[in-house]
């Protein structure tokens, strides 16, 4: 099956094409041209305390900083520079400064591990990276002998009285680097569309992460393609939250911007999310499902006191939802609904949607399937929610739904001039203008998932109805057990997760006689069910303790066929985390890893001996 869907732009006029702007240091070029007073940017001032703007006027001249002072270093077209800085102007300023050199960038995550961004600085052979603070140059130095190609290291904020050559002669404080600039940048480099732009690292959760590389025209085409399908505005302000090292964020939320000539306003951190919804007021959002879920989480969380407050939520959302189901020409809903929904909406969703500054027209989920209940939740209280589908190999987008034609539960139609149809095994296959030039450095790697014709296997099992992609898991993945059946584990860790004592789970059972999970339990909350039942909170894997917690589980899992459901766990109290090694730095679990650390665990759970910990009777 393949499908190709072409669609024409759709903007309010100032949308700078591809075409017209070559390179990514063409389309900055562009936008400073078009509107050199308008806002480009919005940051908070900790010492000040407030939030300032930066007009594409000021961020140009201080890219010719960042310009200069790269110029110093010999650096030759190709060579590979790396930014470790949280989402800001500084992070956007040196990016467009290496690309007019005609330097490679490699963006790190600033929640990853030292070891992670080691192995990453080692294989990309950065030539210099731009730091944040002497902090994070100590977590790196003891690596030090694992990047050898590194020759510079620019610490943003460095304390008074301090130094970084001291500990390292390599290192230099960002403020003297740019002062000892000469005045002027050199000519900018005449790069090709063409050429190499950036090499984004995969996140890693099936092994080593990969250095993917993307070039100046597929960073371009991806984010020309995404405004086809949803059209930016110019009086847009996106607020950033996902970090930039993240290919979706960075070609969605900062190429896309700059083509559209949009505010990007960066959001501070997760726990001051909400105050900066309200204060920066967005009216774009780009998230991973845990963002949009903590949202329903505190949804739910504000009317729990009150019996009023629940059931004026629940009608909310259910009439809310057919009003949308409307719109979207699936259903009929009739006057009398129209009319109490826009009472329940000035009721209910108006104060809702204002915690999120009342300005939203669009809010984006990618990176994983959203929770049912929480898409209808946010949906019916009148988020303007849709769901998406990418992989950095893609540039990143494949497909996404628009407001106009939105599906939940699908990720959407294919972006205009790409295609895809289904592999063996109901593999979903792309092939795309913005496609990957390969793996860094791994041939064999590249050869393996895409072939000669453009095809990329995308290692997604997927299915395709009238137009739209459902994405149905993950090829390598699936469980298959040894009485045949397939499961996606995927399903099933989700419908334990919905349960809040369950923060996180992995389901196995390959090869297996039934479907097992290890899962993490909520402490505050395990204390309080163990209590309940009278357990030992501290020994949760007591046989006694598991039985309780698979009957729990059951209800639950009802919904799922007989041989899917969970059969035997294996409970922790100790989260997974990004320091630990089990997650990657956009937060999905690193599920090998956690498979071999719980190896015993596991095995253990499939002997005779362990019926204890299986729901009786099956």
């Amino acid at each position: 099956m393949s499908v190709q869907v072409q669609q024409s732009i759709v903007a309010d006029g100032d949308l700078i094409t591809t075409a017209e702007a070559g390179t990514l240091w063409g389309l900055f070029c562009e936008r400073v041209r078009r509107c050199p007073a308008a806002i480009a940017c919005r940051d908070y001032d900790p010492v000040a305390q407030r939030w300032r703007d930066h007009s594409w006027l000021a961020m140009a001249a201080r890219v010719d900083e960042f310009r200069a002072a790269l110029a110093q270093e010999s650096f030759a077209p190709g060579d590979r520079v790396a930014i470790l800085l949280a989402n800001g102007p500084d992070w956007v300023c040196f990016d467009i400064a290496a690309h007019a050199l005609g330097l490679v960038v490699v963006a790190l995550y600033p929640h990853d591990t030292a070891a992670s961004n080691t192995s990453i600085l080692g294989h990309a052979e950065a030539r210099l990276i731009l730091l944040d603070d002497e902090a994070r140059w100590q977590s790196l130095a003891p690596f030090r002998p694992e990047f050898p190609s590194l020759q510079r290291i620019w610490i943003r904020d460095v304390a008074a009285n301090t130094g970084p050559a001291a500990a390292d002669p390599m290192a230099r404080a960002l403020a003297d680097v740019l002062a000892g600039a000469c005045a002027s940048p050199p000519a900018p480099h005449q790069a090709a569309p063409g050429d190499l732009a950036a090499l984004v690292y995969t996140s890693g959760t099936t092994g080593r992460p990969k250095g993917v590389m993307l070039s100046h025209f597929a960073l371009l085409w991806n984010a020309e393609a995404v405004a086809a399908l949803i059209p930016p505005q110019r009086s847009d302000v996106i607020l950033s939250v996902l970090p930039l090292a993240h290919a979706f964020e960075r070609t969605v939320g900062y190429y896309l911007p700059m083509m559209a000539g949009c505010t990007v306003a960066y959001a501070r951190s997760v726990q001051d999310l909400r105050d900066d919804l309200v204060t920066l007021r967005p009216t774009v959002i780009l998230g991973v499902p845990l963002l949009y879920e903590r949202m329903a989480a505190a949804i739910r969380a504000a009317a729990a006191g009150s019996l009023v407050r629940r059931a004026l939520l629940r009608s909310a959302t259910a009439i809310g939802w057919r009003l949308f189901e409307a719109a979207q020409h699936r259903a009929r809903p009739g006057l009398a609904v129209g009319l109490l929904g826009r009472i329940l909406h000035r009721a209910v969703a108006v104060q809702v949607l204002a915690a999120f500054g009342g300005r939203l027209r669009v809010a984006v989920s990618g990176g994983a399937p959203l929770d049912w209940g929480d898409i209808r939740l946010l949906i019916g209280l009148g988020l303007p929610l849709i769901e998406g589908y990418g992989l950095t190999e893609a540039g990143p987008v494949v497909a996404a739904n628009g407001l106009g034609d939105n599906l939940p539960g699908s990720v959407g139609r294919p972006l205009r001039g790409l295609e895809v149809r289904l592999g063996t095994a109901a593999e979903l296959l792309v092939r795309s203008p913005a496609m990957m030039s390969g793996y860094w450095k791994d041939d064999r790697e590249t050869a393996r998932v895409l072939d000669p014709a453009g095809w990329l296997s995308t290692g997604d099992v997927a299915e395709i109805k009238d137009g739209r992609i459902f994405i149905r898991g993950r090829l390598k993945d699936m469980i298959v057990l040894s009485i045949g059946e397939k499961v996606n584990p995927k399903i099933v860790e989700a419908e334990l997760t919905r349960d809040p004592m369950f923060r996180q789970a992995v389901a196995v059972g390959d090869r297996r006689a039934f479907v097992a999970a290890v899962i993490v339990l909520d402490a505050g909350l395990w204390k309080r069910f163990a209590a309940e039942k009278g357990l030992d909170a501290e020994r949760p894997n007591h046989p006694a303790g598991k039985i309780e917690v698979l009957a729990r589980l059951e209800p639950r899992l009802a919904t799922l066929p007989r041989y899917a459901q969970v059969r035997a766990v294996h409970l922790t109290l100790a989260p997974w985390t990004i320091e630990a090694g089990l997650l990657t730095p956009t937060l999905k679990v690193k599920r090998d890893v956690v498979q071999r650390l719980f190896a015993a665990e596991i095995d253990a759970m499939y002997r005779p001996q362990q019926d204890a910990g299986s729901i009786r009777g099956r």
